[in-house]
C-alpha cells in the first residue's frame, strides 16, 4: 500500500478550504450515495464511478445531477482534476482498485472521515448505533424532530419513500446511522468513531460481521475507543449483556439512561392490533401513554429510545406523544410489495437470527389471522457462514412455512464453513415444520405459487435479492 496521500482527522480538515471538486470511488453503495449527495447539497462539484448503477440509488445520484462514471473506463487523468477522493469500503485492500486511487497523486479518504470532518462538524449529532434496528430508529428519529418544527440534518442507510436518504438540514440536530463495520481498507475502524458524536442510542450488540471481528470484545472494543471519551447522553437497550459492560466501564463518563425489559422505563402495557399499538412508559416516575401506527415489540422499544432522547433536548412530552403517532418505515423494512395469488407479500432486510424472531413476531401481530411464509436467503458474510447454524433455526422455527434460499456463494468470515441450509431443512422438518432448501430461483419461484393462498403472508428475508426473486418477472405479478 502507499498511503501518502491519505488524509484522516486534522490532516484532512487542514485541507477544507482548498476542496472545491470531490470524487465518490464506488459511490453506489447506500452509505457512499447518501455522502456524495450531501456534499452536493454542500456546495462541492461531486461526481463518483462504480462497477454497476443501479435503482434506486443510481437514479437518485442522477437526479442529484451527480456525474457517474463506470469504475474500469476512469482513468488517472480524470481523477487527478478533482482535489479530493472519497473511497468506499467495498475497494479492496490488495486490489487493483486500491492501487488506481494511491496513484494517482490525489489525496484520499473515506466517507466518515468526510463526514466527521466536512459535514458534522459543528452539528449536535445523534449516532444511532447497534446491531439491529439502526436505520429504522434513524428514521423514526427524524421523523419525530420534524414533527416538533426541527429541521434536521439525516443520513439513513435506506431508501425511503417520501424523502432522499440524507440531508443536510437547518436546525443544530443530525440524526446518524452509525455503523459498527469498518470505513475503508485503509482506515480498519468503526464507522461511528469518526463521526464526532455529541449523543448516542445503542438499540442492540450481538456477534456480527463475522468477516471483520472474531468476537463481540472486538465490536465492544469498537464502542470503548469512541466512550472513553465521550461526554453526551447513551439511551440504551438494557436487554444484552455487552451493553451493560460498556455502561459498567463508562457509567461515570457519559450519562447513560436505560431502557426495555428491565429497566422503569418500559415500555409496559404494550396492546397491538393490526393498524397500531398502544403503551406505557414511565417518565419523571409517572406512567405515560403512547400510541402509533407501527406494529411490533423491537420497533415499539426503537420509538422507546428515540422519546427518550427527545425528553432529555427538552421537548415537552404531550408534544412527543403527537410526533410518535404516525411514523413510516424505510423501504425493505416490513414492506408490504402488494400480493401474490393473494397472499400478501412482505420484503424485509432481515439477515440475523435476532432480527429473523423480531420481524416475525411482528408480521404476526399484524396479520394474527394468517400463516406465515418465510422466505430467507442467508446472503452476508456472517449469514452465509456456520456460526449462527443453530440459531437461524431457533428463528425460523416460529414460522409456520420456511423455505431457505441457498446461494451458490462462499463464506469469506476466515476458519469457518458454509451454514448447512439442508441440515436446517431437515431439522426443521424433524419439529413437523414444513420446510424446503432451493438454490434456484426456478425452484424458488415454483414452490411460491404452490403454496401461496388468500390464507398466508410470504415474508422474504434477504438483505440482496433473494436469488433474483426482486428482479425476476415475480415483481410484475404483484398485484
Amino acid at each position: 500500500m502507499n498511503l501518502s496521500n491519505m488524509r484522516v482527522g486534522s490532516e484532512l480538515n487542514s485541507l477544507k478550504d482548498k476542496i472545491k471538486k470531490i470524487f465518490f470511488y464506488r459511490v453506489c453503495g447506500t452509505g457512499m450515495g447518501a455522502c456524495a449527495c450531501l456534499a452536493k447539497e454542500a456546495g462541492f462539484v461531486v461526481a463518483g464511478a462504480d462497477m454497476t448503477f443501479s435503482p434506486p440509488m443510481s437514479t437518485y445520484l442522477e437526479s442529484q445531477d451527480i456525474k457517474l462514471y463506470k469504475l474500469n473506463d476512469l482513468t488517472k487523468e480524470q481523477l487527478s482534476e478533482y482535489d479530493l477522493i472519497v473511497v468506499g469500503n467495498s475497494v479492496p485492500r490488495m486490489s487493483e482498485y486500491a492501487r488506481f486511487v494511491e496513484e494517482c497523486g490525489v489525496p484520499f479518504t473515506s466517507f466518515p472521515s468526510f463526514l466527521g470532518e466536512f459535514i458534522l462538524g459543528d452539528r449536535e449529532v445523534i449516532g444511532i448505533a447497534g446491531t439491529h434496528g439502526k436505520t429504522t430508529t434513524t428514521y423514526f428519529l427524524t421523523q419525530m424532530l420534524e414533527e416538533l418544527g426541527e429541521e434536521p440534518g439525516y443520513l439513513i442507510g435506506g431508501i425511503m419513500n417520501d424523502r432522499a436518504p440524507a440531508k443536510l438540514g437547518k436546525s443544530k440536530y443530525f440524526v446518524i446511522e452509525s455503523d459498527e463495520y469498518d470505513s475503508a481498507y485503509f482506515q480498519k475502524i468503526s464507522k461511528f468513531r469518526l463521526y464526532n458524536l455529541t449523543h448516542m442510542v445503542l438499540t442492540s450488540l450481538e456477534f456480527d460481521h463475522a468477516d471483520i471481528f472474531d468476537s463481540i470484545d472486538d465490536i465492544k472494543d469498537e464502542f470503548t475507543e469512541t466512550l472513553t471519551s465521550f461526554r453526551g447522553r447513551v439511551i440504551a437497550n438494557d436487554a444484552y449483556p455487552a451493553i451493560w459492560d460498556l455502561k459498567k466501564e463508562f457509567d461515570l463518563a457519559a450519562k447513560w439512561s436505560m431502557y426495555g425489559s428491565t429497566s422503569p422505563v418500559g415500555p409496559q402495557n404494550i396492546q397491538e392490533t393490526p393498524d397500531s399499538t398502544s403503551f406505557t412508559l414511565t417518565l419523571n416516575s409517572i406512567p405515560t401513554d403512547f400510541q402509533t401506527n407501527i406494529n411490533g415489540e423491537h420497533n415499539i422499544l426503537n420509538i422507546t429510545s428515540c422519546i427518550l432522547m427527545l425528553q432529555e433536548f427538552g421537548f415537552q412530552i404531550k408534544d412527543i406523544q403527537k410526533a410518535t403517532s404516525n411514523l413510516s418505515l424505510v423501504k425493505r423494512r416490513q414492506e408490504i410489495r402488494g400480493h401474490y395469488k393473494k397472499a400478501v407479500v412482505i420484503d424485509d432486510f432481515a439477515h440475523h437470527p435476532k432480527a429473523i424472531t423480531l420481524t416475525t413476531q411482528a408480521i404476526k401481530a399484524k396479520f394474527p389471522r394468517k400463516r406465515i411464509v418465510t422466505v430467507f436467503e442467508p446472503i452476508s458474510a456472517t449469514a452465509r457462514s456456520q456460526i449462527f447454524q443453530q440459531e437461524f433455526e431457533d428463528s425460523l422455527v416460529h414460522s409456520d412455512v420456511v423455505i431457505l434460499a441457498q446461494n451458490n456463494l462462499t463464506t469469506t468470515v476466515h476458519d469457518k464453513k458454509n451454514l448447512d441450509c439442508k441440515l436446517i431443512t431437515n431439522n426443521l422438518i424433524a419439529k413437523s415444520k414444513e420446510a424446503y432448501c432451493v438454490e434456484k430461483l426456478s425452484e424458488l419461484e415454483n414452490l411460491i405459487d404452490k403454496i401461496c393462498d388468500n390464507e398466508c403472508v410470504l415474508l422474504v428475508l434477504s438483505n440482496r435479492t433473494c436469488l433474483g426473486l426482486w428482479e425476476s418477472d415475480f415483481v410484475k405479478k404483484l398485484t
